[in-house]
């Protein structure tokens, strides 16, 4: 393991195997947790896995979900650099600037809260 990734949380795969994790890989993954929206609130962790300020975004935020009594919401993850194209069509339905990394709060499938960088907190979506 490099230097880097032991500062910011090691590889993105390792990030990603976290048992709370759904993985948005398709248009289809898209409209299953816009549709998981109307039975509670939904949150989607857009992250660059080249980007070291996302990287340590990340493992804070599961941290602060694994330590968690509450959660709140089913998390769905989406690598941006893999699937730029279904960032984007996030970006453009619900009418939220793109940034990295970048958590959007999902409830009967509108956006309800957004955060980026060091604002990514659980109290994004508990609140």
């Amino acid at each position: 393991m490099s230097f880097f990734d032991k500062i910011f949380g090691g590889k993105p795969e390792e990030n990603q195997s976290k048992s709370f994790w759904n993985t948005i890989k398709s248009e289809q993954d898209l409209e299953q947790a816009i549709k998981k929206s109307f039975e509670g609130k939904i949150a989607i962790f857009k992250h660059s896995t080249s980007c070291f300020i996302s990287k340590t975004v990340l493992r804070n935020f599961e941290r602060e979900i694994e330590e968690a009594e509450e959660r709140g919401a089913a998390f769905y993850f989406l690598d941006l650099l893999a699937y730029r194209s279904l960032s984007n069509k996030i970006a453009e339905d619900f009418a939220i600037r793109h940034e990295s990394p970048q958590l959007i709060v999902i409830e009967n499938g509108k956006a309800i809260n957004n955060a980026s960088h060091q604002d990514i907190t659980l109290s994004q979506i508990i609140s």
